[in-house]
């Protein structure tokens, strides 16, 4: 559990879940998962509780119905089509009429990283948008997202030159069509780790220290700590380890570059440290890892493929 630092009871624990009802776990580098809203009717019957999600973010993109959506200590009304983004570590819920669904797609941290320079959405804040102004980018969105289910149902692992570019341009045109409306009962804390999380996506593979951090978003480090904690369950120097974790996982998982390259790449000067790092923070070495991983992917699942 984390405990929210959004409501009026900063003391009141919102759940984490894997998928809303399910005991969060550990997820797969390239984690990416499809389905209605109405496939768990039978759980929610039309009301979500405030939860997170610790290691993913998600897109829902309500094709029908209405509802109020809930973001931290923001509310807000809406009527199909609508599309929020809400990224790891944020409380959200919803209350829906009978007659509404949407298409749910989560995306694993790791994957949701790679994304963050193929699109102009900032991936660290929450996004709402409804209304049908732009009807022409209200349907780019819509084909986006058919074409995201239509791959993930036919392929199962989506090929890796085609889905990170099918998400990327699914948030993009969100950003297009959002604006700054829901943005504004965000709390302070959501909204600076949100900058945090977006300086550690750009510098993780520099050697900045936690103060380079606090100065580069110009606040102190206990509020910044404070935010880290609230947010992203960890400290700040916590956090960039695990993002340089994440990458490490993703180019171990889906290129063939050499464990040393990678150690190089993701910000280790040592690789000897590297290895050192990510076996005590894994269980297993690099080279196991990334074989092990390949074997569970089973055979024509090259690196480079999910």
């Amino acid at each position: 559990m984390k405990h929210s630092g959004s409501s009026a009871d900063a003391s009141a624990s919102i759940p984490e879940f894997h998928i809303y009802g399910e005991p969060a776990r550990d997820l797969g580098v390239g984690f990416l998962h499809v389905e209605k809203v109405r496939d768990r009717n039978a759980i929610h019957r039309g009301e979500v509780g405030a939860h997170m999600h610790e290691q993913m973010g998600q897109i829902t993109y309500w094709t029908c119905g209405s509802g109020c959506y809930r973001i931290e200590d923001g509310s807000l009304d809406f009527s199909a089509p609508a599309v929020s983004f809400v990224p790891s570590g944020v409380a959200h819920g919803f209350s829906i009429a009978p007659d509404a669904d949407a298409i749910v797609i989560s995306i694993s941290n790791a994957l949701l990283s790679s994304l963050s320079e193929l699109t102009t959405l900032p991936l660290g804040l929450p996004h709402l948008v409804t209304g049908t102004k732009d009807p022409a980018a209200w349907l780019r969105l819509d084909q986006t997202i058919a074409a995201i289910c239509e791959e993930q149902q036919v392929n199962g692992r989506a090929d890796d030159r085609l889905m990170p570019l099918l998400l990327a341009a699914a948030l993009t045109y969100l950003g297009r069509l959002s604006n700054s409306r829901q943005l504004r009962h965000l709390t302070p804390a959501v909204r600076l780790a949100s900058e945090l999380r977006a300086a550690i996506d750009r510098h993780y593979h520099e050697a900045l220290t936690v103060d380079d951090y606090v100065g580069r978003l110009n606040t102190t480090r206990y509020q910044l700590e404070r935010a880290a904690k609230q947010v992203l369950g960890q400290s700040i120097k916590e956090a960039v380890l695990n993002r340089r974790l994440i990458e490490t996982k993703r180019l171990l998982l889906f290129t063939i570059r050499s464990v040393e390259e990678i150690a190089y790449e993701t910000g280790f000067s040592d690789p000897a440290y590297f290895s050192r790092f990510f076996t005590k923070r894994v269980g297993r070495s690099p080279a196991a890892w990334r074989r092990d991983e390949a074997r569970l992917r089973g055979p024509g699942q090259e690196p480079g493929r999910y």
